[in-house]
């Protein structure tokens, strides 16, 4: 016994021990995370600006997990934001310390073509101060293209390609599983070409929806192709794209020997002569590494030509889907996004609002509170101008109603005026395992909507009705801020989607221009000089805990493993169509919101970052949990 005694007395020792250990650590974390503050930026160096994309470009970055970077945790893709590039490239054509800007696209995954239109003619004014642009890849995509058409010199990899396989493609739809499933989808919309809900009720894509894709997936393609052969003339796309393997015919089957031959690369060559190439244009790296250059980390260059943030024109990014409720950057939450322009407008000296949009849509009651707090910018006085970034569209141009001027670009994916609610019960999975329902009811509508034993045609022409006067409501809001009748926006709503090109032709925005543009616009409204306007970004402050676990731990992470060679970057990409899966099966049990969102805008734009709900919810659903 004494011997079991002074063990346990041990044991209880290491416990306490460790316990004492533990909140040591904790409030030491925490008095850190307190008093944290981002390191000063270093000064700037001279060389070339490197612009390493390992991952995605978008309006606004989601805020890092501080978590995700403990062992266990799936690495992260990264995120960059299109704003940060420009102001970088702005200052970088004027910097004598900038000898050459460097687009490393080796693990780039895309962005969205209104994004990257903004940057190319960010690297074209760079070329225009007589500083070479040099782009490097392995693999490039029809977005990695588009950015290194801007270049003075692009190198692609002797094992590469590059790939141009232009918008478009197929999706998952359901209705086959929800039979076999007994589910009963009960589907409330407005809108013929409203094809949301399609997954949910067709096998295939309906005419009207195919119709209207493929008119949108032309279109954006037009402009692709015209932004790219007026970036590289000497670049003989059709041919190249229509039949690659024909144009290799003439390399003997070689395709980067192809690409270099149709004009679309100037030099082929590794990672290593490529660095040589920079260094005899911008010099040796100080490590005196021979294949090596001097180069200017774009993060900190960045943060140092980036101006404080104290302007007179209010920007409210709304990037995402909109969401009821609060969340952080890169999703649209109502409360979020309305709290924080109520705050702007009652701590700031606001002038203008600039509202700039790149969502699908979503929650109608998120995108209505937003909408109510932009109105309320309006009633005080304030001009109001939307900029249109790659997606505005359904909620996305709810919210864009109030404005008094709409930006937008040709490649800008917007429209999509249409309203829907999907519910769906499981009398018939129910049944198949002999579990029935049966009770009374006072009203015809107690218990509705019974999930369990079937929707009744009462509660069905209810939510029909509610869905239909949202539409009303959606087609009154356009009407009244497009000064055309109901019927005239009727006649070019019903849930179809629109290029900005098109959109401009029938009304749906004003002119073409970027944020710069609509911010300019905003201070002529307002009777301010537009070369004295300054932005100020109403954005939630970063989280200094996440910053400070972030910048304690990040610095060796592991980011995201992007395939370099073609087949792995094409079968990484695409395993996107299992989240999908995911998402689309959580919308349906999770559904009733009366939503306006876009199906066919999920296609473009940057490959959205995975959430870790959503890699435990994949990998339920792989072991046969997640249902």
């Amino acid at each position: 016994m004494a011997f079991i005694r002074g063990a346990w007395r041990i044991l209880v020792g290491i416990k306490d021990a460790l316990v004492l250990l533990f909140l040591l650590l904790f409030f030491g974390l925490l008095y850190a995370a307190l008093s944290y503050s981002p390191a000063p930026v270093a000064s700037v160096t001279q060389g070339a600006l490197l612009l390493d994309l390992e991952g995605v470009i978008v309006e606004q970055p989601q805020q890092a997990n501080p978590f995700s970077a403990l062992p266990g945790n799936a690495p992260q893709m990264k995120e960059y934001r299109l704003r940060d590039i420009v102001t970088a490239l702005e200052a970088a054509k004027g910097d004598a310390n900038v000898k050459a800007v460097v687009l490393n696209l080796d693990g780039f995954l895309g962005g969205g073509q209104v994004a990257l239109t903004r940057i190319g003619k960010a690297l074209d004014a760079v070329r225009a101060a007589k500083k070479p642009v040099l782009a490097y890849a392995t693999i490039y995509s029809a977005d990695g293209y588009q950015l290194a058409a801007h270049a003075s010199e692009v190198w692609l990899n002797p094992f590469g390609q590059v790939f141009l396989a232009g918008p478009g493609g197929s999706r998952l739809y359901y209705k086959g599983l929800i039979d076999r499933l007994g589910v009963t989808t009960h589907v409330y919309r407005v809108g013929t070409y409203k094809s949301f809900v399609e997954p949910y009720t067709r096998a295939d894509q309906s005419p009207e929806a195919k119709q209207a894709d493929q008119a949108l997936a032309g279109a954006l393609w037009q402009t692709w192709l015209d932004e790219v052969g007026k970036a590289r003339p000497k670049a003989k796309l059709a041919p190249y794209i229509a039949d690659p393997m024909a144009v290799a015919a003439a390399t003997q089957g070689d395709l980067p020997k192809a690409a270099q031959a149709s004009g679309l690369v100037d030099r082929l060559g590794g990672s290593e002569a490529f660095a040589a190439r920079v260094a005899q244009i911008a010099g040796k790296a100080s490590d005196g590494k021979a294949s090596a250059f001097a180069a200017i980390d774009f993060a900190r260059y960045a943060k140092a030509k980036t101006p404080a943030n104290s302007g007179q024109i209010g920007v409210l990014t709304v990037a995402g889907e909109i969401i009821d409720g609060e969340a952080g950057p890169g999703s649209a939450a109502g409360d979020t996004i309305s709290d924080l322009l109520y705050t702007a407008l009652a701590e700031k000296s606001l002038k203008a609002l600039v509202v700039r949009v790149d969502s699908p849509g979503g929650s109608v009651l998120a995108g209505e509170k937003i909408r109510q707090a932009i109105l309320e910018a309006k009633k005080r006085g304030l001009p109001v101008v939307v900029s249109m970034a790659n997606v505005a569209a359904s909620g996305g141009y709810w919210i864009a109603t109030p404005a008094d001027r709409i930006f937008a670009e040709p490649g800008t994916i917007t429209g999509s005026i249409g309203v829907f609610g999907i519910l769906p019960s499981f009398e018939g999975t129910l049944a198949k395992i002999g579990v029935t329902t049966d009770g009374s009811k006072t009203t015809p509508l107690s218990g509705e909507p019974d999930l369990a034993g079937g929707v009744s045609p009462q509660f069905d022409a209810l939510a029909q009705a509610s869905v239909e006067a949202v539409y009303t409501r959606f087609v009154g809001l356009v009407a009244q801020a497009r000064k055309k009748s109901p019927q005239q926006v009727d006649g070019i709503a019903q849930g179809r989607v629109w290029d900005g090109g098109t959109a401009r032709q029938i009304g749906l925005v004003d002119q073409f221009g970027g944020l710069e543009d609509a911010i300019a616009e905003a201070a002529k409204l307002a009777k301010i000089d537009p070369a004295e306007a300054q932005p100020y970004y109403i954005e939630k402050a970063p989280d200094k805990f996440a910053q400070f676990v972030e910048e304690w731990i990040g610095s060796g992470t592991e980011e995201a493993a992007i395939p370099r060679d073609w087949l792995g970057r094409q079968a990484w990409l695409n395993r996107q169509w299992a989240l999908q899966a995911v998402g689309d099966a959580r919308g349906l049990i999770t559904g009733g919101a009366i939503r306006a969102a876009c199906l066919e805008c999920r296609g473009y734009g940057a490959p959205r970052a995975v959430g870790a709900e959503e890699e435990r919810s994949l990998w339920a659903m792989i072991v046969g949990r997640g249902w």
